[in-house]
């Protein structure tokens, strides 16, 4: 869902079009690049399988929350990526210019207490683990 957060918003910031694009098709079709449907996947992996393929809009390749047979038709791919880079890890001036730019998806790790009863504000704790398991958008 980061992936195809970033890559909506870095489209809308090019063209002004917000899509809403298939998280589905990645859910079913990415796992030739390493991704385990409803069991997670790498964003870097992502990324690159709609720079190989494209991506279909969520009207045509609807969320259904289960793994299922890829259904992806290029003919109705809506997204593309040209290209993709990593911020350096942990480098706080990276992100920031990055986010000074466009939408940027980042990694967390999820599965921590501290993160699972954050409520509000900027979450800063030794306790938030470097055990990354789970994707979301910055934006």
């Amino acid at each position: 869902f980061s992936t195809t957060g970033a890559i909506e918003g870095v489209d809308f910031v090019a063209t002004g079009d917000l899509k809403n694009l298939s998280e589905q098709n990645l859910v079913d079709c990415s796992g030739s690049y390493g991704n385990m449907g409803c069991n997670g996947g790498d964003m870097d992996a992502a990324f690159q399988y709609v720079e190989d393929n494209g991506i279909m809009s969520e009207s045509d390749y609807p969320y259904t929350g289960t793994d299922g047979e890829c259904k992806f038709d290029k003919t109705k791919s809506v997204g593309l990526v040209t290209g993709f880079d990593d911020v350096k890890p942990e480098s706080v001036d990276q992100l920031k210019a990055a986010l000074a730019k466009n939408p940027v998806s980042v990694a967390i790790e999820a599965d921590k207490l501290v993160f699972q009863f954050y409520r509000t504000g900027v979450l800063d704790s030794a306790k938030c683990g470097t055990n990354l398991d789970h994707g979301v958008l910055a934006v």
